[in-house]
């Protein structure tokens, strides 16, 4: 009997661990910015969970750079909060080998400011805020190529920056910012241009704008993951979970029309 005993205990903790490894096995880290991109993602952890039993576990960061690292070393599984312009420039200077898992939303990108109305207002000399990562600094200066308030070298690459300004006829005074720090800046600068992501959370709507990207934007944001585990299950669980209409009504609820679903 006591033998019995013994293996019976044995089996019940062989199951037990088991049982904890599948369950670890099932679960997966995603990271996203702080705000409501995250409320968005909680809506699709919830999803996957209750669809497939994935436990989807969110780690919120504040800036634009870490969450890529954190993915390359290994800490996330994927993230959700960059578009793929920004993913490839990040590739190519920090060497990292990421894949497209999925898409999620478009969130244009706007130039507000607490002291004009319009882009008309504007000064000569008007000091302009610009997110400083390379990829939203280069389609906000695309934005103003397009309204003729300034020049380019080469308005269809994606990446340009103040130096690749050919014709500045209005003596505009560009400031580099972090992206999240710019609705913090805004009311000691004349404009600036401010990613969704952080726009939102500030009370700025993209109705308020002075200037906002279309529909045909490029910039759709992505779920990044390292390269080959785009067509692990876990991860394509999560990106089906996150394609569904209760989480492009999430978005609608906050953002108000400001986040175009990239998948439809």
């Amino acid at each position: 009997m006591r033998k019995t005993l013994i293996g019976a205990l044995a089996l019940s903790t062989l199951s037990l661990s088991i049982g904890q490894a599948l369950a670890h096995e099932h679960h997966i880290k995603v990271g996203t910015v702080a705000g409501p991109e995250t409320d968005v993602m909680q809506v699709a952890a919830d999803i996957a969970e209750e669809k497939f039993g994935l436990e989807v576990e969110i780690i919120e960061f504040t800036d634009y750079v870490t969450p890529n690292a954190a993915l390359a070393d290994g800490s996330l599984d994927a993230n959700a909060y960059q578009h793929e312009p920004y993913m490839n420039a990040m590739v190519r200077d920090r060497g990292f080998d990421f894949a497209i898992a999925g898409r999620t939303f478009v969130y244009p990108i706007g130039a507000y400011s607490e002291k004009y109305d319009s882009l008309d207002e504007l000064p000569d000399g008007a000091t302009i805020a610009l997110p400083n990562d390379p990829s939203n600094e280069g389609r906000s200066l695309i934005l103003l190529h397009n309204q003729g308030l300034i020049t380019l070298d080469d308005p269809e690459n994606l990446e340009v920056t103040p130096l690749n300004i050919v014709e500045n006829p209005h003596d505009y005074d560009f400031q580099e910012i972090e992206a999240a720090q710019l609705p913090h800046i805004l009311p000691d600068v004349d404009m600036a241009f401010i990613n969704n992501t952080f726009a939102q959370p500030a009370g700025l709507l993209l109705d308020d704008a002075l200037v906002s990207e279309g529909p045909e934007s490029p910039y759709v944001n992505i779920i990044a993951v390292r390269a080959g585990d785009e067509d692990r299950e876990e991860i394509q669980q999560m990106v089906e979970a996150y394609q569904t209409d209760e989480v492009a009504a999430k978005a609608e609820e906050l953002f108000k029309g400001a986040a175009v679903p990239g998948w439809e």
